[in-house]
C-alpha cells in the first residue's frame, strides 16, 4: 500500500504531499484540483506501461503541464500590496512524481527538451531526467537502490554501484528498458506493482453502450474501463467470487431485486434485472443510466481479483442520492481487500464514506491558484525528500 504521494509543478500541484491511509477521499470545491491530483496519478501509472511521453503530449505537452504561478508568493501579495508577480522560467522546471510504500519508494522528474545541434520534429518532447527507486519511507542517498540519472542507470551491489546501462533513451523510463529479475530485479517488482493499479472514470451509459448490449463473454476477473464486459465480470463473481455481497449490494441498493445473466448457446452474456413489482425481467437495454452504472461499480469494487491500488473518480455521476449510501458500503468494502482512492464532491457520499474509521480524508482548496490540503502544516506535512 502506498503511504505518501508527492507531486510537485504540474499545473496547480506546486508542492504537495499527501498522506494516503486504506481508504482516501480527496474532496473540495470545484477548481480546488481533484482532477489535477487523478490526472497525476494516471501519469505515475504511465510511467510503468511505457506511455508517460504520450499521455503529456495528450495534455497539451509538458510546458501547458507545468505549475504557471510564481515560485513563491510574498507576504505582498498575500495581502494585496503588489499584485502577483515573479519569474516563469519553465526551461529549468522538473514536473516531479513520486510516492513511499510499504517497502520501496520511487519518483520520476521529467523536464523540456535540450535542443538537439541538428533538426528535429521532437524537440517539444518531454524528457525523463531522473528516476530513483529506495528503500524505506524516506529517500536517502544511503538508502538508494537504482539511480537514472539522464541516461545512466545503476544499481546498488553491496556497498558499490554497478552501472546497467549508459544509453537510456531520455524518452523512455528505466521501467521498460531495464526492468530484469537478475539485474534489477527492483525495477522489475516496481514495474509490476505500478502497473497493477486499476483505474475508474465514467462509464458509458448511453443507449449504445456496450455494457447494455449482449457481448462474447470469458471469465472476467477485471472489469474493463469501459464497462463492456459487464455481464461476464457478473458471472465471474458470481461464480467464484464474493456471491453474497453481490446479492447484498443489489437489494440495498433496490430491495428486492436481484441479476441473472443469461448465456446463448453461442457464448454471448446478457444481463437481465429482476425487480420487484415487475412480471419479467429488464434487459440491460432497458435500465435506467444510474441502474446501469451503479451495477458496473458493483462488478468493479467486487473485482475477485483485487489490484494494489483503485482509483475511482467521482463515482456518483448520474446516480440518484438515495443509491450513495450503499455505493459507499461497497467502497468501504472494497478498501477492506485494497487501497482505494475515491475522488468525489457529492455531499451524501463523503458523509457516508467519512463514517468509516479508516477513511482518510482530504480536503483540498485553492490558495492565488495553488492547491493545498485543508489543515496541513508543516507538522502534519508528511516527510519527503526528492532526489537531487
Amino acid at each position: 500500500m502506498l503511504h505518501t504521494l508527492a507531486i510537485a509543478n504540474y499545473r496547480s500541484l506546486q508542492n504537495l504531499v499527501i498522506p494516503l491511509g486504506k481508504l482516501n477521499l480527496v474532496t473540495g470545491p470545484n477548481g480546488s484540483g481533484k482532477s489535477n491530483i487523478y490526472k497525476a496519478l494516471r501519469l505515475l501509472a504511465e510511467t510503468a506501461r511505457g506511455g508517460v511521453i504520450n499521455a503529456l503530449a495528450r495534455e497539451g505537452g509538458l510546458d501547458s503541464t507545468y505549475w504557471a504561478g510564481p515560485k513563491e508568493v510574498s507576504a505582498a501579495m498575500h495581502r494585496g500590496d503588489v499584485e502577483v508577480q515573479g519569474t516563469h522560467n519553465n526551461s529549468s522546471k522538473r514536473l516531479k512524481l513520486g510516492f513511499t510504500g510499504d517497502d520501496f519508494g520511487y519518483s520520476v522528474s521529467l523536464g523540456i527538451t535540450t535542443p538537439v545541434p541538428y533538426p528535429s520534429a521532437f524537440n517539444l518532447d518531454p524528457e525523463i531526467k531522473r528516476e530513483s527507486i529506495w528503500q524505506g519511507n524516506n529517500y536517502r542517498p544511503a538508502s538508494a537502490l537504482v539511480e537514472r540519472k539522464d541516461t545512466l542507470v545503476k544499481v546498488r551491489n553491496g556497498r558499490s554501484w554497478s552501472v546497467i546501462n549508459q544509453h537510456m533513451p531520455m524518452f523512455e523510463s528505466m521501467f521498460t528498458q531495464v526492468a530484469d529479475p537478475v539485474q534489477a530485479p527492483e525495477v522489475l517488482a516496481m514495474r509490476e506493482f505500478i502497473k497493477n493499479w486499476r483505474f475508474y472514470d465514467h462509464f458509458r451509459t448511453d443507449s449504445e453502450a456496450p455494457a447494455r448490449l449482449p457481448q462474447l463473454g470469458t471469465r472476467t476477473l477485471v472489469l474493463s474501463h469501459d464497462g463492456a464486459d459487464l455481464a461476464a465480470a457478473l458471472q465471474t463473481i458470481i461464480e467464484i467470487g464474493d456471491e453474497q455481497a453481490l446479492a447484498n449490494a443489489i437489494d440495498e441498493a433496490f430491495p428486492g431485486a436481484s441479476i441473472r445473466i443469461q448465456v446463448t448457446e453461442d457464448g454471448h452474456f446478457s444481463l437481465l434485472f429482476n425487480q420487484h413489482g415487475l412480471l419479467r425481467p429488464l434487459s440491460g437495454k432497458e435500465l435506467s443510466d444510474g441502474t446501469l452504472r451503479f451495477l458496473l461499480w458493483v462488478a468493479a469494487l467486487l473485482t475477485p481479483r483485487p489490484p494494489s491500488l483503485m482509483v475511482i473518480n467521482e463515482p456518483e455521476t448520474s446516480l440518484h442520492p438515495d443509491l450513495l449510501p450503499a455505493l459507499a458500503n461497497l467502497i468501504i468494502k472494497a478498501s477492506e481487500s485494497t487501497q482505494v482512492w475515491v475522488v468525489s464532491h457529492a455531499k451524501p457520499l463523503i458523509k457516508a464514506l467519512e463514517q468509516s474509521q479508516a477513511c482518510n480524508s482530504v480536503h483540498l482548496n485553492k490558495h492565488f491558484g495553488q492547491t493545498q490540503i485543508d489543515g496541513q502544516d508543516l507538522l502534519t506535512t508528511p516527510s519527503w525528500k526528492w532526489p537531487s
